[in-house]
């Protein structure tokens, strides 16, 4: 438990370094703009209630994948085809800037060693 705790208070702490940097801030509102479009979508198009479409838009978009839902209708086949693609980009880069975050040591930090 212990361990989870210092793994989430990093992680956090990552994340809040990564706001600092103006592309993360740029690429955050994007995957933002891709969860919300991709869940009216599938509410809208497939029918899927609101909870149901978001969990299907972040497992899509972090390279999970939903194991029973699947596009039924051509309109929603072609845009996940196009969702995945824009999409993964995105979250893959924001994913890669809270990493840098969390690998890049602070400059109070480097004027200590």
């Amino acid at each position: 438990m212990v361990s989870l705790l210092l793994t989430l208070k990093r992680l956090i702490s990552g994340i809040w370094r990564a706001f600092k940097l103006k592309n993360f801030q740029a690429l955050f509102i994007l995957v933002m703009i891709m969860l919300l479009s991709g869940t009216i979508f599938y509410v809208r198009e497939e029918g899927l209630s609101v909870i149901d479409a978001m969990y299907f838009c972040v497992t899509t978009l972090s390279t999970v994948g939903h194991p029973n839902f699947e596009p039924r209708t051509i309109m929603g086949k072609v845009f996940t085809m196009v969702y995945i693609v824009v999409g993964t980009g995105l979250f893959l880069g924001m994913i890669g800037y809270i990493a840098y975050a969390l690998i890049k040591q602070p400059e109070g930090e480097k004027n200590k060693k």
